[in-house]
């Protein structure tokens, strides 16, 4: 199963990729990446809704948060979470 840990991982090797000076990656082609994640995160911000609304676990794209994460305040909703 793929998380949003995935996501970021693959976010982090397109900017790799277009800060390579020698073998950069396509805009274009960083472009298409950047619009797949942005609606993944639409998806996901969805899920998250859709939960507050009904409850549930939801589908694991965003892991469960551990005792030992740091908390975090969310800056869209002002809740508390853990990372």
């Amino acid at each position: 199963m793929h998380t949003i840990n995935d996501l970021r991982e693959h976010l982090f090797e397109t900017l790799a990729a277009l800060l390579d000076k020698k073998n950069p990656m396509d805009v274009d082609r960083a472009n298409a990446i950047a619009n797949v994640a942005q609606a993944m995160v639409s998806s996901a911000r969805a899920e998250c809704h859709y939960l507050e609304l009904v409850g549930g676990t939801g589908t694991g794209f965003i892991p469960e948060a551990d005792d030992e994460a740091p908390t975090t305040r969310l800056v869209e909703t002002g809740r508390s979470m853990k990372r």
